[in-house]
Order: C-alpha cells, then sequence, then structure tokens
C-alpha cells in the first residue's frame, strides 16, 4: 500500500543517527529546572536538519497568570523551542516532546550509568530513554528522512521541544501561547506502541493533619498526628476504591485502579522523643476523562473532613487540604477525528495490525493541546511507562524505529507531502 514516495522517505530512516541523538540527549542532565543545555542542543540539531527554528525565553512570570499554568519546580529561566518542516497553507501536524527527566533516585540502584546512554539486549538504558527522549529521537529521525528526500509539504510538520512536562507542563503551554498550534498532534509519550486517544489526568494535593506536642515520656498526654492521620488515609483508600468502581470506562479495562489516588511523600514532628504535632502528606489524585475536576476536589475534601470528624482530635482541629504543584487535567480526542484516523492507518501499513486501543492512566502534555490549544492529539510512542520514573531506566531500539517510521508516514499523508 506503500507509495514509492513513502517507501523512499521510511527507507532513509538512519538507525545510527537516531541512536546518536537518543545518546547525545540522555548525555545531558536535564533535570526539571536545568533543560536549558537539552533545549540548546535541540534548536542546533533541528536547525541542523535545515528546519526553520523558534527559540525563546519563556516568560514565567506573564506564563503564571495563565488559569492552566501549574509548575513544582522553581525556575528563572527556560527555553521554547520548535521546528517546523514545511510551509504550506494545507494541514499542519504537532510533534510534542519534553526534554525535562526525574531524578535518578539511589544511584546504587542502576547497573548502568544514568547519563550515559548504554546499548544492551536491544534497548536503549538511561534516564529519560524512555521518558520520553527516546520518543524526541524517534521524531528527529522522521523529520531527517522527511527533509533528506527533499519532501514538499501542502501544509507542514513542527516539533515542540518543550520543558517542565515532569511537574506541570508549563513548556507546552508556553508553547501554545507562543502561537504553535496545528491540525492534529501525535506527543511521543511511551504506550508500549499503543494508540491512545484519552488520558487520565492527576491533581497534587498536600494535607496538613495536626496533632499536640508532648514529650515523649508522657506520649498519651499528647496526640500523635500519626494516629490521627489513620483514619484520614484509610478515608483516601475508601474513595480511591470507590471512585475506580463508579468511573469504569472501556479504554481502561486492563487497570483495577486506573484513577489512582497515591500519597507519595509523607513527614511528622521535628524531635525523636517529642510526639509529633503535625503529620504532612503529598501525593497525586487521579481524575477520569470527562469528569468534572472541582467536584471530584470536594469528593476529596469531603472524604478528609468526615474522617476528621469521627475522630476526637481532628473534629476539633481539622486537618487542611491543598492543591498545589502539578495540575494535570484529563483529555480525551474524538475517534473520528483526523489525526486519529492517519496515525492508525500509519502504525497498521507498517506493524501489518491495526494497533491497540487504550486510555493511558498518567497525566501528560496532551491535556493542554486538547483542552488549550484545541488541537486534537494522540499519544503515541516507544517503550513501557513501567520502565521510566525508574533504575536502569530502557527502550526498545525496534520501537523507537517502529515509532519513526509511524511520525514520518502519517506526516506525509496528514500533510499532504510529495
Amino acid at each position: 500500500m506503500l507509495t514509492a514516495r513513502e517507501a523512499e522517505v521510511l527507507n532513509r530512516i538512519d538507525r545510527d543517527e537516531l541512536l546518536g541523538d537518543l545518546s547525545a540527549l540522555i548525555g545531558i542532565e536535564s533535570l526539571g529546572g536545568a533543560e536549558t543545555p537539552a533545549q540548546q542542543w535541540m534548536a542546533a540539531r533541528l536547525a541542523g536538519l535545515g528546519l526553520e527554528v523558534d527559540t525563546w525565553d519563556i516568560d514565567f512570570p506573564a506564563l503564571k497568570k495563565h488559569p492552566a499554568f501549574s509548575m513544582e519546580v522553581e525556575r528563572e529561566r527556560g527555553l521554547g523551542v520548535v521546528g517546523t518542516f514545511g510551509g504550506g497553507e494545507g494541514p499542519a501536524l504537532v510533534l510534542n516532546g519534553h526534554v525535562d527527566v526525574v531524578p535518578v533516585g539511589d544511584i546504587s540502584q542502576w547497573t548502568v550509568p544514568p547519563f550515559a546512554a548504554t546499548i544492551r539486549d536491544g534497548q536503549v538504558f538511561g534516564r529519560g530513554a524512555c521518558d520520553m527522549k527516546g520518543g524526541i529521537a524517534a521524531a528527529l529521525a522522521a523529520l531527517a528522512a522527511l527533509a533528506a528526500s527533499k519532501v514538499t509539504l501542502a501544509g507542514r510538520v513542527a516539533l515542540q521541544s518543550v520543558i517542565a512536562e515532569e511537574d506541570g507542563g508549563a513548556g507546552t503551554l508556553a508553547t501554545i501561547l507562543r502561537g504553535h498550534r496545528g491540525d492534529g498532534a501525535l506527543s511521543m509519550e511511551p504506550t508500549e506502541l499503543m494508540l491512545a486517544p484519552t488520558h487520565a489526568g492527576a491533581l497534587s494535593f498536600r494535607i496538613r493533619v495536626p496533632g499536640l506536642s508532648a514529650h515523649g515520656c508522657v506520649r498519651e498526654e499528647g496526640v500523635s498526628a500519626i494516629e490521627t492521620f489513620r483514619p484520614v488515609h484509610d478515608a483516601l483508600l475508601a474513595l480511591e476504591a470507590d471512585r475506580n468502581r463508579r468511573l469504569r470506562q472501556p479504554l481502561f479495562a486492563r487497570y483495577r485502579l486506573p484513577y489512582a489516588l497515591s500519597i507519595g511523600r509523607i513527614g511528622a514532628g521535628d524531635w525523636p522523643s517529642s510526639v509529633p504535632d503535625l503529620l504532612l502528606c503529598e501525593g497525586r489524585y487521579g481524575i477520569a476523562p470527562g469528569e468534572d475536576a472541582e467536584a471530584a476536589k470536594t469528593e476529596f475534601e469531603s472524604a478528609v473532613s468526615s474522617a476528621a470528624a469521627g475522630q476526637a482530635y481532628l473534629a476539633e482541629h481539622p486537618p487542611e487540604v491543598e492543591w498545589w504543584g502539578g495540575q494535570f487535567m484529563p483529555a480525551t480526542t474524538p475517534m473520528d477525528a483526523a489525526i486519529v484516523s492517519a496515525t492508525t492507518e500509519a502504525i497498521t501499513e507498517l506493524t501489518g495490525q491495526p494497533p491497540r486501543v487504550e486510555g493511558m492512566t498518567y497525566g501528560a502534555d496532551m491535556r493542554l493541546l486538547v483542552n488549550q490549544g484545541g488541537v486534537p492529539t494522540v499519544l503515541f510512542g516507544a517503550g513501557n511507562v513501567r520502565r521510566a520514573h525508574r533504575p536502569d531506566e530502557s527502550v526498545p531500539i525496534d520501537d523507537l524505529l517502529t515509532v519513526a517510521g509511524v511520525i514520518a508516514l502519517t506526516a506525509l499523508r496528514f500533510c499532504r507531502g510529495s
């Protein structure tokens, strides 16, 4: 079914070049707040491919005024980078990928250097290999093949290289407000080569649970915040179970908890021999596609307050709930959208079978493209999210080549290339 032109472009996807780009990106420690060197590398690489590159300093004070803004890592500087291939007035395709990565954690749990690419057993290892520098490298390989083939597009394809995705999406929001939009978008998040037209949301929360301090030797004369937290925690687990029963959706059928409520950080007390007078916990609260986020927040707050009302000390000293940091709204693109059809056809053409279609349980910048930019978007990428945010993060090389091919073929057909 491939035309001669399409076959030519696909044959020009260079495995070694893709792996070289990914290795270079992994070698840049682009932790949240330190993404500028990676963005400078991306700008230079895109320019080297002959693309028109827009690079700008993000105005964070102005961006913070936008209602969709959220960011957990304070940044003094950040760069936006967009490289565009083709300049026609036809359909415009957006490729969106983030260069920021999460911390490596306990380095002793790694068997490879986190910031130096290791290639073995058909995989590339290193922080960001899966989430999502591999996806960016695949997009670069597709653009390089289009450029080398001297393709002419009736429209255009633009690679948005963004920062701050892991802590709220400020980079993609800045890119949208800069005016970079399109008629369809593909975000290269790790989906195991499944096509995801929807993803869940996740709201960051903080709960302050009070207690009453006393000397540890007479601890019963105080009120331990650890003990007052127990009924709150039980109530949140019950809320999670109820919500995941009540809000089931077919595209999330294989997950028992697609909208997980997870407490990721907790601390209490300020002295070993004192009864802790405060417990502070932070976590993420899963939101279902189509769910009203404000109603979901109210449900969470009600669960906390109801649990407190049944505990003698908390009834008079209620916990405080704060919504802070990354606020990832859910997003959905209709199955009849052109970008869904184009990507489905490209995947089917290259793999010989239609893609599995599922929803992703994690939040992503897709929500900003859809909800703020009005751009129908799908997630499609190499690797398994279970390999991300962990020691020895990795991505299969064959998956990367498949993604590069799908991007190239989708761009040709969506943007009417010749």
